[in-house]
């Protein structure tokens, strides 16, 4: 029996993976693709790829950046242009960005139907903005043998 989704397309998972005795490259297809591939736009600043010097999206500029509600329209209409461009499949019905303050990680909801089937979907994309580190802003004392030098 056909798969009735087919347009929507079968790709390797993401991250690819293997499985089996043979280690036959997962695959994903339908709102699964469709879903990694947004993942995988989103994860990917223009340049990055050398064939494909457009793809991406700019989002990775507002790492760092004072969390304000010009920062936040700004990364929507980012994650927008991105889409529209590269991930043609889909319409972005709404998207809500909600920060995590204490975290330091924005987490983007795109809401989105599918054009073909018109069937409605939605993922949740995590975005850090600060560098994921455990290391505390307090100096560590010098180890004894580094004191005598």
């Amino acid at each position: 029996m056909a798969n009735d989704n087919a347009f929507l397309g079968t790709g390797w998972a993401f991250p690819p993976r293997f499985d089996g005795p043979n280690h036959d490259v997962v695959m994903s297809s339908d709102i699964e693709d469709i879903e990694q591939s947004l993942t995988i736009l989103l994860s990917t600043t223009p340049g990055e790829r050398p064939m494909v010097p457009d793809f991406g999206c700019r989002i990775n500029q507002f790492v760092f950046e004072e969390l304000t509600q010009t920062v936040l329209t700004q990364l929507e209409s980012e994650i927008r242009l991105a889409i529209l461009f590269f991930e043609s499949r889909i319409n972005v019905e709404d998207i809500y960005i909600l920060p995590e303050q204490i975290s330091g990680k924005l987490l983007i909801q795109i809401d989105f139907s599918v054009i073909t089937t018109n069937t409605r979907s939605n993922m949740v994309y995590p975005f850090y903005l600060n560098e994921g580190t455990l290391i505390s802003s307090q100096l560590l004392p010098l180890p004894d043998k580094w004191d005598k030098a």
